[in-house]
């Protein structure tokens, strides 16, 4: 089968791979999407912190935003799973320690992370082995765009569920890139008030476009019942603390480059509850229900579907002017390159 792998900074190529075989309790999908977010950049440019601690290494078939065909099931597997579309969850946990067991399996010590850590090949190719627990079976009105757009929206509607707010309060998401603006669309539809921070430019100006009016590129000069910290600027959580209303929320899910630092003091004497949120675990469910009813349509996002001799392009930053401004590019490993 052909897959994407990266060989090291800045150096990729499609290859071809020996097809996955499930093992117990596994499933092949056959790979209809696939997304590229800012952790697969980030193995192109070198920058993943997984590279420095030996947690991942080069060459690595990265993906884990993806929606496929199951194909292939292992032994032990209900055949029902058989021709289902899916997504599915990135964290594979061990099943047997403490967190496992605790329903905390995105936190174990010796978890993979699918196209991210430990090896686990990811969705970049024709095929993927899963995990049958890791799936997440997807309803005949979800088509492989928006179940390619699950797992970050499980991310998203995890975030939005920390900040833990009620109809009309007032909401600031900071950073308007794919998780911010699914955070905004998931929150627009309980009835917060949303607002926007990020820099002036195109993803600001795109998230205006999808008539999000309130989107700054100052910190506006009032209280917020809740801010979630979507972004990689290593000022925003600082930020995120001071912006919000004493005694409430402020949610961490955006991730800098280099340390971000706050004042516990600011925490403390304003009795502000902080939430960091890592990966879409316990969110697919309620993802894929939003996209099926309608409340949340999300495929304004995607800016373009590609083939996977494009995904270096992609990783590199070199956008085609007719995608626009829309921030995700999803990769489709049937098309010819």
């Amino acid at each position: 089968m052909r897959a994407f792998v990266i060989t090291g900074p800045g150096r990729a190529e499609v290859q071809e791979a020996e097809p996955p075989v499930p093992g117990p309790g596994e499933v092949v999908v056959e790979v209809e999407r696939a997304g590229v977010c800012g952790t697969d950049m980030e193995f192109w440019s070198g920058a993943m912190a997984y590279l420095r601690t030996g947690e991942a290494r080069y060459p690595v078939r990265i993906g884990h935003e993806w929606c496929g065909i199951v194909r292939e099931a292992g032994d032990g597997v209900d055949p029902a799973w058989l021709g289902r579309r899916v997504a599915g969850d990135t964290m594979l946990g061990c099943g047997e320690c403490a967190r496992c067991v605790g329903g905390r399996q995105h936190l174990c010590a010796d978890r993979y992370e699918i196209g991210v850590r430990n090896g686990w090949p990811g969705a970049l190719a024709e095929r993927l082995p899963v995990p049958v627990r890791a799936l997440q079976p997807l309803p005949g009105a979800l088509d492989p765009a928006l179940g390619a757009l699950v797992e970050p929206g499980g991310n998203a509607l995890r975030a939005v569920n920390a900040a833990a707010l009620d109809p009309g309060e007032r909401l600031l998401i900071i950073g308007p890139g794919t998780i911010g603006l699914l955070a905004a669309m998931m929150a627009a539809a309980r009835g917060l008030e949303v607002h926007l921070l990020g820099l002036a430019g195109p993803a600001l100006d795109f998230a205006r476009s999808l008539g999000f009016t309130r989107a700054w590129t100052s910190r506006p000069d009032q209280a917020f019942d809740a801010v979630i910290d979507a972004s990689n600027g290593s000022g925003s959580p600082a930020l995120a603390v001071q912006a919000v209303e004493p005694g409430r929320r402020v949610v961490f899910i955006g991730l800098s480059a280099e340390p971000s630092r706050i004042d516990t003091r600011d925490l403390v004497l304003r009795d502000v509850t902080a939430t960091g949120i890592l990966s879409a675990s316990g969110g697919l469910a309620g993802a894929t229900e939003l996209y099926a009813s309608g409340l949340v349509d999300p495929r304004p996002l995607i800016a373009a579907t590609v083939p996977l001799e494009e995904a270096g392009l992609v990783l590199a930053g070199r956008r085609r002017p007719e995608w626009g401004s829309a921030p995700k590019i999803h990769i489709d490993p049937r098309l010819p390159g």
